[in-house]
C-alpha cells in the first residue's frame, strides 16, 4: 500500500442478535429458537423489566387498535358496547362478528362494498372452514379488521370526510389517529407503514405500546380511552372470538386490557396499571401464547388462564412429543 492509498474500510460490527424469548424443544432436543423483546411495567408505570430493546420502533399491528378506535371516538362518533369493541377488534369472522359488522355499515348508508379491507377468509381457522363449505369465497367484510374499517368509515359519513380516502395517510382520519397513538404511548410515532388490511400503521416502541394500554385502563371514565377499554373488557369475544386468548384473558382476569397484532405482536395491562408489550421477531404466533404466559406469571398474575394460553405442544404423528415454552 502506497501512502497515498486509502485504508481498507472496517465491516461495521454485526448487531447483536435479540436474545431467545422461546425454544422449540421436540422430543428433548431443542431445534430453535424464538427471540425478541419484552418491557414489563410496574403499577406506578416504571420499567420493571426489559429484555431486548423495547424502546426500538416496532410496528404494533393489530395491537394499536385500541388506540385506533379511541380516536375514532375523539372524531364524534359516538359507538358503545358491542360495536365499540368491534372497532376494536381483530375478529375470528364468526357470524356474530359479520352480522354486526353489517348492521354499522348500514346504520351509516354504507355497505360491505365500501369497505378497503382485502377479501379474505375467517381468521379462526373452525370458522374458515365452515365457511368454505357453506360454499362462500373470501369477502371484504369477513376480513378480521371489517369492524374497525366499518367504524373508519362511519366516523367520515358522519364528518363529511371523503370514504374514498379513508385510508391515505393524509386524511384528516389518519392524522387524528397518528396524534392520538403518539399522546397515548408518550412518544413521536417513529414511521408510517401499511398494515395487511391497508390502513396506515404507525410505529412506536415497546414501552410506548404498554404504556398506551395502561393509560387506557387508568383513564377516566368517559374518556375515549377509558370506553375503549371498558367496551373491550366487557365484551371481549368481540375483539376476538370465542376460541382466542385475547378473549379468555379478558373474561377470566377481571379489569385485564388484551389485545395481539400480527407478526406476533401483543400488549397487556391490568386494572392497576401493570403491563407489558413484547414482539417476537421473526414473528412467528406460535410462540406468543408461551412468552405471554410467561410475562403474565412476572407480573403477578395467578389464575387457571395463564397455563392455558401458555400451553404449545409439538406433535409427531398424533402424539405430543415436545412443547414451546418461554425461556425468560
Amino acid at each position: 500500500m502506497t501512502s497515498t492509498d486509502a485504508p481498507p474500510a472496517v465491516p461495521p460490527a454485526p448487531s447483536p442478535a435479540p436474545p431467545v424469548l422461546a425454544e422449540v424443544v421436540r422430543s428433548g432436543f431443542t431445534e430453535g429458537h424464538h427471540r425478541g423483546s419484552l418491557v414489563l411495567l410496574a403499577a406506578d408505570g416504571s420499567v420493571e423489566r426489559a429484555i431486548g430493546d423495547p424502546a426500538a420502533p416496532v410496528f404494533p399491528r393489530s395491537s394499536n387498535k385500541p388506540m385506533q378506535a379511541a380516536a375514532i371516538l375523539r372524531a364524534g362518533l359516538d359507538l358503545s358496547g358491542e360495536r365499540l369493541a368491534l372497532a376494536a377488534a381483530s375478529h375470528s369472522g364468526e357470524p356474530f362478528h359479520v352480522d354486526l359488522a353489517r348492521k354499522m355499515l348500514a346504520e351509516h348508508g354504507l355497505g360491505p362494498a365500501d369497505l378497503q379491507t382485502p377479501p379474505d377468509l375467517p381468521l379462526d381457522p373452525v370458522e374458515a372452514e365452515a365457511y368454505l363449505a357453506s360454499g362462500h369465497v373470501r369477502e371484504r367484510i369477513t376480513m378480521n379488521c371489517s369492524g374497525k374499517h366499518a367504524a373508519m368509515l362511519a366516523v367520515c359519513v358522519r364528518n363529511g370526510w371523503d370514504t374514498a380516502t379513508y385510508l391515505a395517510p393524509d386524511h384528516p382520519l389518519q392524522q387524528l389517529i397518528k396524534q392520538f397513538v403518539a399522546e397515548s404511548a408518550g412518544e413521536p410515532v417513529a414511521a408510517v407503514g401499511t398494515d395487511g388490511c391497508g390502513a396506515p400503521l404507525m410505529a412506536i416502541g415497546l414501552t410506548g405500546l404498554a404504556r398506551a394500554f395502561r393509560s387506557f385502563v387508568l383513564a377516566e371514565p368517559g374518556s375515549a380511552g377509558r370506553r375503549v377499554a371498558d367496551a373491550m373488557r366487557a365484551h371481549p369475544e368481540y375483539v376476538a372470538g370465542t376460541r382466542r386468548p385475547d378473549t379468555w384473558l379478558m373474561r377470566e382476569v377481571p379489569g385485564t386490557l388484551s389485545k395481539m397484532g400480527a407478526e406476533a405482536v401483543q400488549a397487556v395491562a391490568l386494572a392497576d396499571g401493570r403491563a407489558l408489550a413484547f414482539k417476537v421477531d421473526d414473528g412467528s404466533a406460535r410462540a406468543l401464547g408461551p412468552v405471554l404466559a410467561r410475562a403474565l406469571e412476572l407480573l403477578g398474575v395467578d389464575a387457571p388462564v395463564v397455563a392455558r394460553i401458555g400451553r404449545s405442544p409439538l406433535l409427531g404423528g398424533a402424539a405430543e412429543v415436545g412443547e414451546i415454552r418461554a425461556t425468560f
